[in-house]
């Protein structure tokens, strides 16, 4: 269907009626879709084109250029319709990307109660919970029936987000529970709201970061989550859509942060070089400069390095095999706390995991390298055993180092992604040397 819609926009004789009806077919995601490949002519054309009722749901999934170029050409009363047709979270989204000229006419041509709404929403904290809820959602008296319950869902429910789950309230909006549309169509239609709804509901407040919000939804397998001001009154809700968005930005923030790379909000193609620049050379400088430390320690050992120079040979293989031991247990540890099974205080019992982990991978590395380096070297015992023991010790070092960080990490608040393979192996690389050449000039007599 797409490319028999690109073809027909693409041609030399192109038919409104035939567009317009092909759009009728297609599903909202795959019109938005269309718009990414479109120039700001055809994409103007075909976005009138769309019929009114689906206009401002195709307009919320459309990227944030292409939305920009359809607000500057309508006109204001266009604007007004559509932005007051998106949901509350939705317009919140497009007005925060958009510069403030444009900002200021969305503004100034929507209806009081939408823009008070949307001054409100753009109040809250960043990544708040406040930032990414709606306050679209049906609420119902405790002392409702339930036939009164469906008339309300009846006469509200069109415009908000979800119905499936209601949310029961005071005269005063105070949060009392929660009851789904499964349960009112399983009652019978006398029976009261107060004696049918459920009493224990999860919820959160408006200023819980959007991380927080993303581990209930996981925990409790929610599809919406009522969110709260300080005196425990329903503001809003937060829907399974929103959070899967939340759940993506985090976790390419934390490959980000990761690979040691400053956390961008632009999609790869869409980011200009001296951009990706920017956010790459400060972290780059930082990594070569901190190997300073490797050199300093390499000059400190100078003299013994050039009374047996196969030392150096060894030097490739234990600094990459502590790297990637370290990187193996913080990747493991870093993805626990994303997930929320790793707490704070589990920090000994995974340091005890981890110490055995390191010590049979070692064994087993070390057993291994003992035979490479005693058939390739000469037959050499003490210096084969020296590296042996260097890598055991390097493995436990960098397993123990490698789960430890992230949590210490977590625990001082800073984000425990920055404790990833990057710098621990630069870490590692010094103390695997230290290591290295004390060990090699203890076990072996050329070096005394």
């Amino acid at each position: 269907m797409r490319e028999d819609f690109m073809n027909l926009i693409g041609g030399p004789h192109t038919n409104p009626v035939e567009l317009h009806d092909m759009l009728l077919k297609m599903n909202i995601v795959d019109i938005a879709d269309v718009f990414e490949d479109l120039t700001k002519e055809k994409t103007i054309q075909v976005f009138r084109l769309l019929p009114k009722s689906i206009a401002a749901d195709v307009f919320s999934y459309i990227v944030t250029e292409k939305q920009q170029v359809i607000v500057e050409a309508l006109t204001d009363a266009e604007v007004g319709n559509i932005i007051g047709d998106l949901f509350a979270d939705d317009a919140v989204d497009f007005i925060e990307e958009m510069p403030a000229n444009v900002v200021t006419r969305i503004l100034r041509n929507v209806d009081t109660e939408t823009r008070n709404v949307i001054n409100q929403l753009l109040q809250y904290p960043e990544d708040s919970a406040g930032t990414i809820m709606t306050t679209e959602y049906v609420c119902i008296r405790e002392d409702c029936t339930v036939r009164e319950a469906f008339d309300i869902i009846r006469m509200n429910g069109t415009d908000k987000e979800t119905i499936y789950t209601c949310y029961v309230i005071r005269r005063d909006r105070m949060l009392l529970g929660t009851i789904s549309v499964r349960t009112l169509l399983l009652a019978t239609p006398q029976q009261r709201i107060s004696d049918i709804m459920d009493p224990y509901f999860v919820s959160a407040h408006t200023t819980d970061d959007q991380e927080n919000i993303a581990e209930l939804f996981r925990k409790y397998d929610l599809l919406s989550l009522p969110i709260t001001d300080t005196e425990n009154r329903l503001v809003g809700i937060v829907t399974v859509d929103d959070i899967v968005s939340v759940i993506q930005e985090e976790n390419t923030e934390d490959f980000e942060i990761m690979a040691g790379i400053s956390p961008s909000e632009e999609p790869y193609l869409k980011t200009g070089v001296l951009k990706l620049v920017k956010n790459r050379i400060l972290w780059l400088l930082f990594l070569m400069l901190s190997a300073t430390v490797t050199s300093v320690i390499i000059a400190g050992f100078e003299n013994t390095l050039s009374k047996m120079a196969i030392l150096m040979a060894f030097i490739p293989m234990l600094m990459n095999t502590g790297g990637n031991a370290g990187s193996q247990s913080s990747t493991m540890i870093i993805r626990g706390i994303a997930l929320g099974d790793i707490k704070t205080r589990d920090i000994l019992k995974i340091l005890w995991i981890e110490l055995r982990v390191g010590i049979l991978c070692g064994i087993g590395l070390g057993i291994v390298n003992f035979v490479r380096v005693y058939f390739m070297n000469g037959r050499n015992v003490l210096l084969s055993l020296a590296v042996t023991v260097t890598l055991l010790l390097t493995v436990i070092i960098a397993k123990c180092i490698g789960c430890t960080l992230p949590i210490i990490a977590k625990k001082f608040k800073i984000d425990p992604a920055l404790m990833a393979s990057p710098l621990i192996s630069t870490i590692l690389d010094a103390t695997v040397l230290v290591v290295y050449l004390c060990i090699a000039q203890s076990l072996l007599p050329e070096l005394r």
